[in-house]
C-alpha cells in the first residue's frame, strides 16, 4: 500500500528544541508510540499502529525525540534526560486523558520513566524489546581499557546492523547521564498493566531485560511475550500483528474496567 506521507505538526517550547509528531484526533485511551534509539516516527512499528488506531477511531500520536528525524536539537548534545522530559512534553501538552504508550527499545525505557513521572495519565504500557538501563549495563560490560579510552575520547561507537556506519556514536557524557535514570536497581513504581514483547533472538538487548522489567515493577497485570525467533526489531508482519494484537486487548480491558 503507498503510504502518502503524513503531514507534520511540530511542538513549540520556549526553552527546548521543536518536537516534529503526528497526530490523529480519536476517542481515548489514546496511544502514543515512542521510538528506538536512532528511530523516527517513520518506522513500520509506529505506522502499523497508527492505522489500527484510526481503524478504530482512537487518538493516536507518534514523534521525533529532539535531535532526531524531523525534530530540532542535534543528536551529539542529548541525554536520556532530555528524551525524557521529550516524552512529558508530548504527554502534558498534546494529550487529555488516559494514554497507552507503547516504547520500542530506547523507548520502552523512556516509557518506565513516563509512567513514573505521570501516573494518573498512562492507563497502560507496552514495551517492545524494552532497553531499560542498556546503554549503562553494556557500557560497564566493557574492559576497563574500553571504558577509559572512551572516557577520554568521549565517544563511544556502539556496533549496529541497523545503519550503513556499523556503529551508533555515543557521547560519553550520554553514557555518564544516563546513570541516573536507571530503574532497575530498585522496585518500579508502576501499577497499570504491562505487556512486554520480546524476540528470543534479539542480538541488541537480551530479552532477560523484560524479565527484570516485569519482576521489578509494582504492577501485578504484568505479562510477558517472548518471540522464540524474534529479532531486536520485531519487523516481521506476525510480529507487527502480534503488537497490534495486544495494544487492542489492552483497549477492551480498559473499557471493561
Amino acid at each position: 500500500v503507498c503510504r502518502l506521507k503524513s503531514s507534520v505538526s511540530f511542538l513549540a517550547r520556549p526553552d527546548r528544541p521543536n518536537l516534529a509528531y503526528h497526530k490523529l484526533k480519536g476517542r481515548n485511551p489514546g496511544v502514543i508510540f515512542l521510538p528506538g534509539l536512532n528511530s523516527t516516527m517513520n518506522g513500520q512499528k509506529a505506522t502499523a499502529l497508527e492505522d489500527f488506531c484510526n481503524s478504530l477511531g482512537h487518538a493516536f500520536i507518534r514523534f521525533d525525540y529532539t535531535g532526531c528525524g524531523s525534530s530540532g536539537g542535534k543528536f551529539e548534545d542529548c541525554t536520556i534526560g532530555k528524551w525524557r522530559k521529550d516524552v512529558l512534553s508530548i504527554l502534558d501538552e498534546l494529550t487529555d486523558g488516559p494514554q497507552i504508550l507503547v516504547g520500542s527499545s530506547l523507548g520502552g525505557w523512556l516509557m518506565l520513566h513516563a509512567a513514573i513521572a505521570r501516573p494518573d495519565k498512562i492507563a497502560a504500557l507496552v514495551g517492545v524489546a524494552v532497553a531499560a538501563d542498556h546503554l549503562v549495563t553494556a557500557f560497564k560490560k566493557l574492559p576497563i581499557e574500553a571504558q577509559k579510552e572512551i572516557e577520554e575520547k568521549g565517544e563511544w561507537k556502539l556496533p549496529t546492523k541497523h545503519n550503513e556506519e556499523g556503529y551508533y556514536s555515543l557521547t560519553y557524557d550520554l553514557i555518564k547521564e544516563a546513570e541516573n535514570h536507571c530503574v532497575l536497581n530498585s522496585p518500579i513504581p508502576i501499577t497499570c498493566p504491562i505487556r512486554l514483547i520480546h524476540g528470543m533472538k534479539d542480538d541488541d538487548v537480551p530479552w532477560q531485560i523484560s524479565m527484570q522489567v516485569a519482576d521489578r515493577v509494582l504492577s501485578k497485570d504484568v505479562d510477558v511475550i517472548l518471540r522464540k525467533i524474534g529479532q531486536h526489531r520485531m519487523s516481521e508482519k506476525e510480529d507487527t500483528k502480534l503488537l497490534v494484537n495486544t495494544v487492542d486487548d489492552l483497549i477492551d480491558k480498559l473499557a471493561t474496567l
